[in-house]
């Protein structure tokens, strides 16, 4: 039995104006010729989704992919240009920093504003009032007028509101990433708790980790379109190869050829050896050499399908001799006996040299596989020794 749905967005597109005037003055003096000094951008194209109740959704994309704009246009903020879009249940968003907030007025009056426009009465937000201030650990600013606020204070502040009104629907976008490490947990506890209660969340956030350990779907979004709509492993997969392919372009036309990297990777491939309960993973990586400089090095890293970064080194910390000759090299990273649990490995590699200066990278570059060998799951492989006394 499928759940019923509580979101339906029905071939949406979003049009914006841009205008190449300047002022109003500029505007009121070309109005004639007002069409020729605008431009139509598309934030979003034809875009359908449908969001089962209970469900976390995670939306990701570039910068400008049209995420944000998706995310207002299921909120209601924004109206589509055409498409449409239905929405059920109690509504509750975090869309942009301190939205909803007057900045003359204090944290107690803001709070009694925000829940209001959220839908809470005055008689609900007084019973959640010193849930909602002690959730935003600024209860010696509560009276203070919020534009003498910190940024993290806004978040706070905001958040508690938003999930102290008894939402069905929660609506995020990026701003979690602005509060401190402790009230990021916190707020992670919480969306936790909504999962487990079986309300709906819409997450934006450009963290895969955040993506990764808490939606079970993932939509990536690439010029106002639907590029990935599925699993969030292949999703964040799909978003850094978008990553990589920009780099590249932006690569190749700042080198007008390549005479301006003296080193660039040509190939990497890895080979996965098991023998005796024991994993080592070779990696040979194929570098050119254009115009040797002294001091150059490679760094590699191991991370989930997911984003979490597993292990980091560089050359320079092992105290490597590499080569120094002009033309293509064969080198062989060995990791052995690596004590990964079961599952797929990504492998990223980096060209560089000590200062701190980027030649080429490789993120994806090649992954592999551990295959089970022992009890348990997770990203680490022991071998658990059980005793009674």
């Amino acid at each position: 039995m499928t759940e019923p749905t509580i979101v339906s967005v029905k071939d949406v597109s979003k049009r914006f104006v841009l205008h190449k005037d300047k002022s109003l003055k500029e505007r009121i003096v070309n109005f004639r010729s007002s069409r020729r000094h605008r431009d139509d951008f598309w934030a979003l194209r034809n875009v359908d989704l449908e969001v089962p109740l209970g469900s976390t959704v995670g939306l990701v994309g570039h910068n400008g992919s049209g995420k944000s704009t998706l995310l207002k246009v299921i909120g209601g903020i924004l109206e589509p240009s055409s498409g449409t879009v239905a929405r059920r249940g109690r509504l509750a968003a975090l869309l942009e920093l301190g939205a909803g907030f007057h900045q003359d007025l204090t944290g107690r009056e803001n709070v009694y504003l925000n829940a209001a426009i959220l839908g809470l009465s005055r008689k609900d937000t007084d019973r959640y009032f010193d849930a909602i201030v002690d959730f935003s650990g600024i209860e010696s600013f509560i009276d203070t007028q919020v534009k003498f606020y910190s940024s993290g204070m806004y978040v706070r502040l905001a958040f508690a509101v938003a999930v102290h009104v008894d939402p069905d629907l929660l609506l995020v976008d990026e701003v979690l990433a602005v509060g401190d490490e402790p009230f990021q947990r916190k707020c992670m506890e919480k969306i936790a708790q909504f999962q487990s209660e079986g309300r709906t969340i819409v997450l934006v956030s450009h963290s895969a980790d955040q993506v990764g350990s808490l939606c079970d779907r993932t939509v990536v979004l690439h010029a106002g379109e639907i590029q990935h709509d599925g699993d969030t492993a292949e999703g964040l997969r799909v978003l850094r190869a978008g990553y990589e392919e920009d780099r590249r372009v932006a690569a190749t036309i700042a080198a007008d050829g390549r005479a301006e990297y003296p080193y660039m990777f040509n190939s990497v491939d890895s080979r996965t050896t098991v023998a005796d309960g024991r994993i080592d993973v070779d990696i040979d990586v194929d570098v050119e050499i254009i115009e040797p400089l002294p001091g150059w090095g490679i760094g590699i890293s191991i991370e989930t399908p997911l984003g979490l970064r597993l292990f980091e080194v560089t050359t320079f910390d092992l105290g490597s001799e590499l080569p120094t000759e002009r033309g293509s090299h064969r080198l062989t990273i060995t990791l052995p006996d690596v004590r990964l649990g079961t599952g797929k490995y990504i492998v990223n590699l980096g060209l560089g040299d000590r200062t701190g200066r980027n030649f080429d990278q490789a993120p994806g570059a090649t992954s592999f596989d551990v295959p089970v060998l022992s009890p348990g799951a997770g990203t680490l492989r022991v071998q658990p020794l059980i005793r009674a006394d």
